[in-house]
């Protein structure tokens, strides 16, 4: 078993929110309002000061309230058209409020509007940012296109949005999913985090690394939105600068990690039958103690 990677980097006693970072989430859509609300709540467990969440729909500004009160919400329906068209002050709306990570995909929807708001994020953000399900999916084929990115940037698809990243299937044996990690990540220039069964970390330069937490209670849907809120509240305190270890690839290894560990204690108390995503967030706060007192 591989050693685990290191917890993040504690908060001053004196930290406010700011200090704790500011991440935008823009997931979710009236098919899939549940996919916001995952990583909102992950990303608040996982120690983000302030989370907002951008909406394309306009039903998650009734949903989303009652299930992440302390979520901020950015409309978007002003900004893109249901066609894709960006609209003048789009770009202004979504930095309105400076977020430290930005985090693009989760329920989104595989349409115009999803690839014209990944294009804008992509042109937009000097700031990290984590591609994740739909935004991956805009991508098929063309990981090339994130190399002209202004920021650094974290992929995480499981096997079938890699497949199509890639343009062909992925092998099943572990070291065959690491080549595949590595031949994304020198694609896209980007840390790809390819889920799984020992969920595989690979970084620009060939170091990869494979992750010994999780279970298979674990594959169930919305799992890879918590991730995806946990590593962009991570990411968020890269740009403290308060601890120069704390790096995107360190942030991206811990939170694999921690997401693993979190679906293992929920296991051990519900069983890996009953998982369900909502399970991982409620571990979370148990995994994150373990996780910086090992």
């Amino acid at each position: 078993m591989e050693a685990p990677p290191r917890p993040p980097p504690r908060l001053a006693r004196t930290a406010h929110k700011g200090d704790a970072g500011r991440v935008l989430c823009l997931a979710g859509s009236a098919a899939m309002p549940g996919a916001a609300i995952l990583c909102a709540r992950a990303a608040q467990r996982a120690g983000a000061g302030l989370v907002a969440v951008g909406c394309l729909d306009a039903l998650l500004a009734t949903v989303l309230p009652p299930a992440a009160p302390e979520a901020v919400l950015v409309d978007l329906c002003e900004a893109l058209e249901l066609g894709g068209r960006v609209r003048p002050g789009a770009a202004v709306r979504l930095q309105a409020r400076a977020p430290h990570a930005v985090l693009v995909g989760p329920g989104l929807g595989d349409d115009a509007r999803t690839r014209a708001l990944l294009a804008l994020v992509l042109e937009t953000f000097e700031v990290p940012l984590v591609l994740d399900a739909d935004a991956l999916n805009a991508l098929a084929g063309e990981p090339e296109r994130l190399r002209t990115a202004r920021a650094p940037l974290i992929l995480t698809p499981h096997p079938g949005e890699a497949a199509r990243l890639l343009g062909r299937a992925l092998p099943a044996d572990d070291v065959g999913r690491a080549e595949a990690a590595r031949e994304l990540c020198a694609r896209s220039g980007a840390i790809v985090c390819l889920k799984g069964h020992g969920t595989v970390v690979a970084e620009p330069g060939g170091a990869t690394w494979r992750n010994p937490s999780g279970n298979a209670g674990m594959a169930t849907a919305g799992a890879g939105d918590v991730l995806a809120g946990i590593l962009v509240a991570y990411l968020a305190l890269v740009r403290s600068g308060a601890d120069p270890a704390w790096t995107p690839a360190a942030a991206a290894r811990a939170a694999v990690y921690v997401h693993g560990l979190a679906g293992d204690l929920a296991a051990e108390l519900r069983g890996e039958r009953a998982l369900i995503a909502s399970d991982l967030v409620e571990a979370l706060p148990a995994a994150q103690r373990r996780f910086e007192g090992a």
